[in-house]
């Protein structure tokens, strides 16, 4: 059986350890966002240019709809890029 101290250390490092993780917690959701400025002027061009492609006759032999595609995942891309750079 362990003896009292034991148990107020046990308990001492249990606390210790169960702060260290909240802080840890709070340090990585309180950390700010890298500008990240080209990259977000991509994205913002690229959002430019599927609305474009959307309002735009659909009639073009099925190249339009590719197209909206193609940039629906270059979207995909740089918002990943951009997680990834934060």
């Amino acid at each position: 059986m362990p003896s009292e101290v034991e148990s107020v250390s046990r308990r001492a490092a249990g606390r210790q350890i169960a702060l260290a993780g909240i802080a840890g917690l709070v340090a990585a959701t309180s950390l700010k966002a890298v500008p990240q400025p080209h990259m977000e002027n991509a994205l913002r061009a690229l959002r430019n240019a599927k609305n474009q492609l959307e309002t735009a006759e659909p009639d073009k032999a099925g190249h339009r709809v590719k197209a909206i595609e193609l940039v629906n995942q270059a979207i995909a891309q740089v918002e990943e890029g951009i997680k990834a750079g934060n």
